[in-house]
C-alpha cells in the first residue's frame, strides 16, 4: 500500500515541479536566444567571406603566388573556411582551409554533391557534410557563370551552446535543492499554526465523553482563529464544533438526570398510593363485621385507586408524546373548546371570577381536539388549584399571523422566582406561595408543554405577584 503524503512533501514537490518548470522556460528562451544571435553572426560572416572572394574564382587557386592551380581561391580567407567552386569549365572544386599556410582539406565528391544543391541566391544555408562536420553556407553565381559556395562550421556555435546548457543544468539543479530545502523549512513554518489546531482536536478526540458531566475547556488559542486567514477559519469552526459539541452533550447529560428524576418521582408517586391501598385493605381484612369501616376502607382504596390510574395515564400520554407518536388531525374551534373549559372551570371553582376574552369572528385551527382540551383544562386546573378563591382568571383567543394564540392569565400571588424557569418540567410542585395545593403529581405543565410541543407550537408563562400569564402559541 502507498504511503499517503504529508501536505508540506505536496506542497514543498509542488513549489519545487513549478520552479524547474519556470527555469527550464528561462533556459530554453534563453539558449534559443543566444544560439539565434550566434548563428546571425556566423551568417554575417559567411557573408563578408563571400565578399573577400577574389577577382576571379581561378586567381592563384594553388595560393603559391604562381597563377592559376586547381580548386577555389583562398585568399583573405580565415581557417575553417569552406570554399568551393561548381561547374567550372575544369570541373567542380571545394576544400576546407586550415591553419598550416597554404593548407586545406578537399572535399569529398558526396559533399560537392550537397553544395551543389544549395540555392545560389545570396542567402545563408545550413548544410551537414560527411566528413566534415555542419557549415552554413552562402551560395553566389560568377560573372563566368560558376557557382561559388563559401561557408564557416557551426562548431563554435554548438560548443557555446552546449557549454550554455551544461552550465544551466547544473545551475537548475541547484536552483531546485535550494528551493527543496528551502521550501521545506518556510512550508513546516507556515503550517505549524494548522499543527496547533489539529493538536487541540487530538487532546479532545482523548477525552472520555460517553458518559457523566463533560467540561469541554480545551480551545483553539485565539490568535489562531482570524476568519481572515484559512487556518484561522479552520480554528474558529473548530471552536464553534466544540461549542456545539459541549451544549449536546451537556444537554444529553441533563436529559439522562431527569429520566433518572423522572424514573424517581414517578416510583414515588405511585408508590404512595399503592402504599395508601395496601393499608386499607389490610384494614379491611381486619374488621370484615364493621361495614362502616369496610365502606370507608373500600371508598379510600377507590380514591387512591383513580389517582394512580390518572397519574398512569398522564405517563402514558407524556410517554407516547416523547415517542413522536403522531396526533389525531382535523379542525379545532378554538372559541367553543374556550367556552365550554370555562363554563366546566365555573361550576368547579365558583369561587373563582372566570372571564373570557375571544375575538368577534371564531377562532379555528388543525389538531388534536382531545389533547387540546386537556392542554385548557391542565391550564385552568393549575389557575384553580394556585390561587386562593376571589382570583380573577382571564382566558383568551387571538389571531397573530399563521398561528393561535391561546392566554390564561390570573391576578393571584404568582409562581415563585425559582420556580418559573422549571415550571414545565414533570414532577414540578409550586410550594405554599400559590396558597393551595391539588395534590397533583406535577405532571399538568409537562403536559401541556409536551402537548403544544406535538403540534409545533410553544408555551410560555410570565409571572410576578398579582399577575401570571402562560400564552400558548399554536400554528394554525
Amino acid at each position: 500500500m502507498r504511503t499517503p503524503r504529508t501536505l508540506t512533501a505536496r506542497l514543498v514537490v509542488t513549489a519545487v515541479a513549478l520552479v524547474a518548470a519556470v527555469s527550464l522556460l528561462i533556459a530554453a528562451i534563453t539558449t534559443l536566444a543566444i544560439r539565434s544571435s550566434l548563428l546571425d553572426r556566423l551568417d554575417g560572416d559567411v557573408r563578408a567571406s563571400v565578399q573577400r572572394l577574389g577577382p576571379g574564382p581561378y586567381a592563384d587557386r594553388d595560393g603559391d603566388g604562381g597563377g592559376p592551380g586547381p580548386g577555389p581561391d583562398q585568399r583573405n580567407q580565415a581557417p575553417g573556411t569552406l570554399v568551393s567552386v561548381l561547374d567550372s569549365p575544369t570541373g567542380s572544386f571545394g576544400a576546407v582551409l586550415t591553419r598550416e599556410l597554404g593548407g586545406r582539406r578537399e572535399l569529398s565528391t558526396r559533399a560537392l554533391g550537397i553544395l551543389g544543391d544549395v540555392p545560389a541566391d545570396g542567402e545563408v544555408h545550413h548544410v551537414d557534410l560527411p566528413g566534415v562536420g555542419s557549415y552554413r553556407v552562402a551560395a553566389s553565381t560568377q560573372a563566368d557563370g560558376t557557382t561559388a559556395v563559401n561557408g564557416l562550421p557551426t562548431r563554435e556555435v554548438d560548443e557555446t551552446v552546449a557549454t550554455l546548457v551544461g552550465y544551466e543544468a547544473l545551475l537548475i539543479l541547484l536552483g531546485l535543492g535550494l528551493a527543496a530545502g528551502l521550501g521545506t523549512v518556510v512550508v513546516r513554518r507556515q503550517l505549524r499554526p494548522l499543527n496547533e489546531v489539529a493538536a487541540t482536536a487530538d487532546r479532545v478526540s482523548h477525552l472520555p465523553l460517553s458518559s457523566g458531566e463533560i467540561a469541554l475547556d480545551d480551545r483553539v488559542p485565539t490568535h489562531l482563529t482570524d476568519e481572515r486567514t484559512e487556518v484561522g477559519r479552520v480554528g474558529a469552526a473548530l471552536n464553534s464544533l466544540l461549542v456545539h459539541v459541549e451544549s449536546s452533550l451537556g444537554a444529553r447529560h441533563r436529559s439522562e438526570q431527569q429520566v433518572r428524576q423522572f424514573v424517581a418521582d414517578a416510583s414515588h408517586e405511585l408508590r404512595t398510593p399503592l402504599a395508601t391501598i395496601h393499608g386499607y385493605a389490610e384494614l379491611s381484612r381486619r374488621t370484615p363485621d364493621d361495614p362502616v369501616a369496610l365502606s370507608g376502607a373500600l371508598t379510600k382504596v377507590e380514591t387512591e385507586t383513580d389517582r394512580m390510574s390518572a397519574l398512569v395515564e398522564d405517563l402514558l400520554l407524556l410517554a407516547r408524546l416523547d415517542s413522536g407518536r403522531p396526533l389525531e388531525r382535523a379542525e379545532v374551534d378554538v372559541t367553543l373548546l374556550l367556552l365550554e373549559s370555562v363554563t366546566d372551570a365555573r361550576v368547579l371553582a365558583p369561587d373563582h371570577h372566570w372571564r373570557l376574552d375571544l375575538p368577534d369572528e371564531p377562532v379555528t385551527l388543525t389538531g388534536d381536539v382531545d389533547r387540546l382540551h386537556q392542554v385548557v383544562r391542565n391550564l385552568l386546573g393549575n389557575a384553580r388549584a394556585h390561587t386562593p378563591p376571589g382570583t380573577t382568571v382571564t382566558v383568551g383567543a387571538a389571531v397573530a399571523g399563521d398561528r393561535v394564540r391561546v392566554t390564561v392569565h390570573d391576578d393571584g400571588p404568582g409562581l415563585p422566582p425559582a420556580l418559573v424557569s422549571q415550571a414545565f418540567e414533570r414532577f414540578t410542585r409550586g410550594d405554599s406561595s400559590r396558597t393551595r395545593s391539588s395534590g397533583g403529581a406535577g405532571l399538568g405543565l409537562s403536559l401541556v408543554a409536551a402537548i403544544a410541543e406535538a403540534h409545533h407550537g410553544t408555551v410560555e408563562v410570565e409571572s410576578r405577584p398579582g399577575s401570571t400569564t402562560f400564552v400558548v402559541s399554536l400554528p394554525r
